[in-house]
């Protein structure tokens, strides 16, 4: 995780929620550039190590999550006897900057988010994945949309290791069924229907809290981008998160008055606007399990599990309900999107074929098994065995994913650092004070964008 995002969230939550868009990068005289191929090792030359069976990778996560990476390569490392060497640190982002310009750069990096990937990758220090992957196999694996998060000047320059999703509404089992309330809302119309039945029974129906310490507002960020997701469609939201399309384009301020509808609407929002900025995010779905509930619905990542009551936590299967949070229901795209984040892979040697090959293997829907029968990782593969995940709630949640029609990366983490992890952050603080409207925040956010860091140009990726 990077100590340059304020987002105040737990290491183990499983997403890249630390991220930022570097700029005053060190420069590097032998880059590429533009965005070709980088050739890892034609670039730092580490030919002295090639061939080796030695294959170095560093990535951001630690702990018990790293024992459960190292316990899932260790079948791979029998069968080909590369030893792999996995070194994580907290300052991942700055590290690998000051590693790869000193021209010690891992085999492997592990990135937590696409902004200091594709950092290294304009200099010349990634290879693109079409170089020793099938693109177009992997691309049919994966959830659809998933490499584009990695994409730079038409080439993609990484490939998930593991994914986190956040387009899931979480309820509490037992007394929502009793309520009689549709489990299975087909689009954002029904959804309000459910929300507007809860209302009337006196309980607000949804949960919220944006509170997070430095870093409030971020939750905030994930409802617009939600909705600009099921409004507008990806083409869009890829336009507006690079900022093809200015922040103060007219659609992105319907989403924040879709928002604003819903948490305005009578006894809508526990708490309503001044509740809802007081609220601690882990904190917001405990009144949930209260007997009687305090609200009932919140939309929220996988990660939100970990911060529901012990008891409950002890058999969510039994205490947690879930359903995809759903489609629009007319308008210009009615397809269903998920909208997550992820760690990726990139391979900094090109030059070593052992390295190759547990490229090969970490994208592949073969990785992860033993990480995910422990708990707290989610396959990226539509592909993957969901038998070997060791709960319903999580066989559930990796169900939702796999039928998406399309994956997005969390928009702010792809957005410039002082968009994605301040200036928006502080406009949806303001924009929910009523300080502000919705065309005077998103016109602030958009005259805070850096001018250096232009849309990248699309391509077909392979």
């Amino acid at each position: 995780m990077t100590t340059t995002r304020r987002r105040g969230l737990a290491l183990g939550c499983g997403f890249a929620i630390a991220a930022t868009m570097l700029a005053g990068c060190l420069q590097n005289p032998n880059a590429v550039g533009g965005g070709g191929a980088a050739g890892g090792g034609s670039v730092v030359d580490n030919a002295e190590t090639d061939g080796d069976k030695v294959v170095t990778v560093m990535g951001a996560f630690g702990g018990a999550e790293a024992d459960a990476f190292r316990e899932s390569l260790a079948e791979f490392e029998a069968e080909t006897g590369i030893r792999i060497e996995y070194n994580p640190d907290s300052d991942f982002t700055n590290l690998i900057r000051l590693r790869t310009s000193s021209g010690q750069q891992p085999d492997i990096a592990i990135f937590p988010q696409p902004g200091g990937l594709l950092e290294l990758a304009e200099q010349g220090y990634v290879e693109p994945i079409d170089t020793y992957l099938d693109y177009d196999e992997l691309d049919r694996t994966l959830l659809p949309g998933f490499l584009e998060s990695a994409r730079l000047n038409g080439r993609v320059y990484g490939a998930p290791m593991r994914m986190a999703v956040k387009s899931i509404v979480w309820y509490p089992k037992a007394a929502y069924e009793a309520g009689g309330w549709n489990t299975a809302p087909a689009n954002l119309d029904e959804l309000a229907e459910v929300a507007a039945e809860i209302s009337a029974t006196g309980t607000p129906a949804w949960c919220m809290g944006w509170e997070s310490g430095q870093g409030t507002g971020w939750p905030g960020t994930d409802w617009i981008e939600e909705l600009m997701l099921r409004m507008w469609g990806p083409d869009v939201y890829d336009d507006w998160v690079t900022n093809r399309i200015p922040f103060n384009d007219e659609r992105v301020v319907a989403a924040f008055d879709a928002l604003g509808e819903m948490i305005d609407a009578p006894n809508n929002v526990r708490g309503g606007r001044s509740g809802i900025l007081s609220t601690a995010f882990g904190d917001a779905m405990l009144p949930a399990f209260a007997d009687p509930p305090g609200c009932y619905l919140e939309r929220q990542g996988n990660f939100v599990t970990g911060f529901l009551p012990e008891g409950v936590q002890a058999n969510l299967d039994e205490e947690v309900g879930l359903f995809i949070y759903p489609p629009a229901a007319e308008g210009e795209y009615t397809g269903q999107p998920m909208l997550g984040g992820g760690d990726l892979a990139a391979l900094m040697n090109g030059n070593d074929p052992d390295a190759i090959e547990v490229m090969r293997f970490l994208t592949s829907d073969r990785f992860g098994g033993p990480w995910a029968s422990a708990g707290g990782w989610l396959s990226p593969h539509s592909t993957f065995d969901v038998s070997l995940y060791p709960d319903e709630i999580t066989r559930t949640t990796a169900e939702f994913a796999a039928s998406a029609d399309v994956f997005r990366y969390d928009g702010s983490d792809l957005m410039p650092n002082a968009v994605g992890a301040g200036s928006f952050w502080d406009g949806m603080i303001e924009w929910l004070q009523g300080t502000k409207t919705a065309e005077q925040v998103t016109t602030d956010i958009q005259n805070s964008w850096p001018v250096d860091d232009s849309a990248k140009d699309e391509g077909d990726g392979s």
